[in-house]
């Protein structure tokens, strides 16, 4: 159970730092290099969503106290963050190729959809610091 739980939180960790930090950087610069992030952050935050489910599971069994409500807040803005990410970043990205790499209106929805995830991963984050002390 040990090995299990410190592999998850690693595996949480990591993949979450990873989102959100490349998600604030291209929320900043206006998703000026999404095409090259939206793949592996999107791997990310699968496995970040996945691997907070593990440790939900291992974690929190029982009972839906203060402490999971603000963890469950955190959790719901991650998938909305996600869902904000592969709903604007994705079909502007796609557009790209055939728009010769420029279109000013598929850049504009990747800084939208990256600025969006960057305000809900926020929450997440000061959620997942917040909930041991409520």
């Amino acid at each position: 159970m040990q090995i299990t739980l410190l592999m998850t939180l690693v595996l949480h960790i990591l993949s979450g730092v990873f989102w959100a930090g490349s998600t604030f950087a291209l929320a900043r610069t206006g998703a000026m290099t999404a095409d090259q992030l939206f793949r592996p952050q999107m791997g990310a935050a699968v496995v970040a969503v996945i691997t907070g489910g593990v440790l939900w599971h291992l974690l929190h069994p029982s009972g839906f106290g203060t402490m999971e409500q603000i963890i469950a807040l955190g959790a719901l803005a991650a998938v909305l963050a996600a869902g904000a990410q592969g709903a604007l970043c994705g079909p502007a990205l796609r557009r790209l190729p055939r728009a010769g790499g420029k279109d000013a209106r598929s850049q504009t929805r990747m800084a939208l959809g990256q600025r969006i995830a960057a305000g809900l991963l926020t929450l997440t984050v000061i959620c997942m610091a917040a909930a041991r002390y409520a």
